[in-house]
């Protein structure tokens, strides 16, 4: 007898468009959340089935939890859920009003003394987390949670009384950055493309590029990888490229790069796409042990990757490269 049913999505075709290869991706592994967010960005999709999906990671502290960050699991309100709620928020157009006074006031009841977020909360050691994110009782201030955060809020406008010593975090920690990683840059970044004070941001930005060539921390080469060295602490093939600081032509970050090294980077991250639409995840600490390929909890890697593959979709299209 027949199977009943609703019938299979068919397996991408080399041949079709990067795009339409990620959307058979994204249907077919991805939560409903990174379904409704890829809807939105490229199949006119409306903002409230997203906002929708994303409340279901909502806490009544105003923070985020529930794995919205996939390597830390468990229901608790963590700093970098919560970062990646607003960037959720702002690429719908809904980072401000109730929704930021929420968040804000959960950020002020869980700020480090100076102000500024810890990466991750102690809560976090009653469930299973990563083994490349540490839990400790003390947690320091860190620009990689706190950065992203700031920049966001300040690019949609939102005041709060949170924001002025956790900006003056941010100012203090990137223009005493010495030596760096990938990540923190990052972070930076983000604050840098935000904040209100244009001139002091580019000041800054300047100085961090210099300090980005000057440590290696771009691969400009992407065919010659084993000629760039992988940062302190960072897994085998960890590798940052220019498109990972300037994920629009409107950041800070564009300038560090030759038009030629950025169009390489472009170039390698469009043919990082795979055989099943999606995009790679980084091999992030791969001498402990965790790789892409061999996961440290089922599931996680299958989560992440629409996110991965939705964020390398926008970057290209931010750059004008065409995605059919």
């Amino acid at each position: 007898m027949p199977e009943t049913g609703a019938t299979p999505l068919p397996a991408p075709s080399p041949a079709r468009s990067p795009l339409l290869r990620a959307e058979h991706f994204v249907w077919l592994t991805a939560r409903v959340l990174e379904q409704r967010l890829f809807a939105h960005h490229f199949l006119n999709g409306a903002a409230d089935p997203v906002e929708c999906a994303l409340d279901a990671y909502r806490n009544e502290d105003g923070g985020y939890g529930h794995a919205l960050e996939p390597d830390l699991r468990g229901p608790v309100s963590q700093p970098l859920h919560t970062g990646r709620a607003l960037r959720v928020l702002d690429a719908i157009g809904r980072c401000g009003g109730q929704r930021a006074e929420r968040v804000c006031r959960y950020l002020t009841a869980v700020s480090t003394a100076d102000g500024a977020l810890p990466a991750i909360l102690p809560g976090q050691r009653r469930y299973p987390t990563a083994p490349f994110f540490q839990v400790v009782d003390d947690p320091p201030s860190e620009l990689l949670a706190t950065g992203p955060v700031v920049g966001l809020l300040h690019r949609n406008e939102v005041w709060h009384a949170w924001l002025f010593r956790a900006t003056d975090f941010c100012w203090q920690a990137i223009e005493s950055l010495e030596k760096s990683h990938p990540y923190e840059i990052q972070a930076a970044v983000a604050f840098l493309d935000s904040v209100p004070d244009r001139p002091r941001a580019e000041a800054a930005a300047d100085r961090l590029g210099r300090l980005v060539r000057a440590q290696r921390l771009a691969v400009l080469e992407p065919d010659r990888l084993d000629m760039w060295p992988v940062a302190s602490g960072y897994g085998p093939g960890e590798h940052h490229f220019p498109h990972d600081y300037a994920k629009t032509p409107g950041s800070l970050a564009r300038a560090w790069f030759t038009d030629a090294e950025m169009a390489r980077s472009l170039d390698h991250l469009a043919d990082a796409q795979q055989d099943d639409g999606g995009w790679p995840l980084l091999p992030h600490a791969s001498t402990r042990g965790w790789h892409p390929e061999h996961p440290w909890a089922p599931g996680t890697s299958l989560e992440a990757r629409p996110m991965a593959t939705i964020e390398a979709l926008c970057t290209l299209r931010a750059h004008g490269r065409p995605l059919g």
